[in-house]
């Protein structure tokens, strides 16, 4: 079993309220479990930093009219197939799909592949949103 510690922390009244006030809007029932929270993403963003095996997602929209967009698309995911996991195709409307891979490696070789998706020509947003494996997180 995990042995739970307990700690002080000593913050200005103005930044404990600003922080309860986001903890309350995020719904946590307390200021442990926020911090708690923070910790890990800290954690999470250190494991990329460190290039660590990360995995996360890679989001974009794009329009499907572009001339050759999909193929080139769909070449990139073949030429990175190591890494991608899964992926997932909805079309939003007449012009728009979205596209969500699911992405597991190194940080800096998931970051190559984000960048160059998304800095594809005909792509109208991307994100990639890094998170981690789970082990070591407690």
């Amino acid at each position: 079993m995990k042995r739970l510690v307990r700690f002080g922390v000593s913050l200005d009244h103005h930044l404990l309220d600003d922080f309860d006030r986001l903890i309350s809007g995020k719904n946590y029932t307390s200021r442990s479990e926020a911090l708690r929270d923070l910790i890990r993403d800290n954690l999470v963003g250190q494991e990329w930093d460190e290039n660590k095996e990360t995995v996360g997602t890679i989001t974009i929209v794009y329009d499907h009219h572009v001339h050759d967009l999909t193929e080139k698309l769909t070449d990139l995911q073949h030429r990175y197939h190591r890494l991608i996991l899964s992926a997932m195709h909805v079309h939003l409307d007449h012009d728009s799909c979205l596209e969500v891979l699911v992405v597991r490696g190194k940080g800096s070789e998931i970051k190559r592949v984000a960048d160059t998706l998304i800095a594809t020509k005909g792509v109208k947003h991307g994100k990639l949103t890094m998170t981690t494996t789970g082990k070591g997180l407690g």
